[in-house]
């Protein structure tokens, strides 16, 4: 085997040897993504909760197992369906049935 084949032949096998390390993180940082991308979607689909409501909304969307969030109107949604309800109502009429009806 002359010189040349032999430096050839020893980096190609070096190359062989080191290239599952070099892309090994590359990798791994694939799930992490879709796991990062999936929690912020998540988390913004369940803006405005708090507390155990929030984190089992959270927990149950990232389980793939709730599509109440997807489903559930958003706060401005609800108010202006609760305006709609209460229209012709005045004051403290107005004020309360609104309460309720964004309550419920």
């Amino acid at each position: 085997m002359n010189s040349v084949t032999r430096i050839v032949t020893h980096g190609l096998t070096a190359l062989l040897a080191v290239a599952p390390i070099v892309w090994q993180p590359a990798f791994a940082e694939g799930p992490a993504l879709t796991s990062q991308q999936k929690m912020s979607d998540c988390a913004k689909a369940n803006k405005g909760k708090k507390g155990n409501d929030y984190k089992g909304s959270v927990g149950a969307c990232m389980k793939g197992t709730s599509t109440a969030a997807a489903t559930a109107p958003t706060q401005q949604q609800k108010m202006s369906i609760c305006s709609k309800q209460n229209k012709g109502k005045k004051g403290d009429d107005y004020k309360n049935a609104m309460s309720d009806c964004l309550k419920a």
